[in-house]
């Protein structure tokens, strides 16, 4: 069972786990909606303007029956985008609270109503990163306040709980913080434009295992494509390949 040959480094963005967030409205689903063959698992509303193919979800059920589907590979999507991925792990912790006949996670005492939502939660996201499709999970941004022994300072995150903000954190390849960015022209006049940071900072969280991505980019699907597919060959490999997997349940 143990390997004989070096996992090699994937070349395409269909073989990537990518979280996408930033403020509200700046065009995150518009982003996602341009990756190759995107299904949108909609968990919450916001998708009328754009032309996609969508699975409007209410329930953690309703998207397990959706990964179940997507997993049995009779489709011709090869991309999924989870938007949001905060509303996600809500419908899992209300799918956890009704299973167990309480009414909070704190109920079941010691940590455990909490374990078990984090636990099916990556349980299922982790069988989909596995799938042999890109996957894409969409959330907001938050300031929150770190304190330090020299002071204060505001970061800026996704807005997931801690806890899920951790797991989602430890499994994508890439975090991608859309952003807003002050650009002066030659003939000094000072524009807005919608950017895409890529690298870590003390002021907000972004990151790219790959080493592919520049530290900017627009925020345009085509540019950022371009980047990640002309780049020299990735850092840091995956540290496996996404093989076909039994169904999510």
């Amino acid at each position: 069972m143990l390997p004989t040959a070096k996992t090699q480094p994937k070349p395409n963005l269909a073989d990537l786990t990518v979280l996408v967030y930033g403020q509200t409205k700046i065009g995150k689903s518009t982003f996602c909606s341009n990756s190759e063959g995107a299904l949108f698992l909609a968990t919450e509303p916001g998708l009328n303007s754009l032309d996609v193919y969508q699975v409007p979800l209410q329930s953690w059920d309703d998207l397990l029956n959706a990964c179940a589907e997507i997993t049995e590979g009779k489709h011709p999507f090869k991309t999924v985008v989870i938007d949001t991925i905060d509303n996600a792990y809500k419908f899992c912790t209300d799918y956890i609270v009704k299973k167990h006949k309480i009414e909070h996670e704190s109920d079941l005492g010691y940590g455990k109503g909490y374990a078990l939502v984090n636990n099916e939660f990556q349980r299922v996201l982790t069988k989909l990163a596995f799938l042999p499709y890109g996957l894409f999970l969409i959330s907001h941004a938050k300031e929150i306040e770190v304190d330090t022994r020299t002071g204060k300072y505001t970061r800026i995150v996704p807005t997931l709980p801690d806890k899920a903000r951790k797991i989602v954190l430890g499994m994508v390849d890439q975090v991608l913080f859309c952003d807003l960015d002050v650009r002066t022209a030659e003939d000094g006049a000072k524009g807005v434009h919608r950017v895409i940071r890529t690298k870590p900072s003390l002021y907000y969280e972004a990151g790219d295992r790959t080493g592919r991505l520049p530290e900017t980019i627009d925020l345009d699907f085509n540019k950022f494509l371009e980047a990640y597919t002309s780049a020299a060959a990735p850092l840091t490999p995956k540290a496996a390949a996404k093989p076909a997997s039994a169904a999510v349940k």
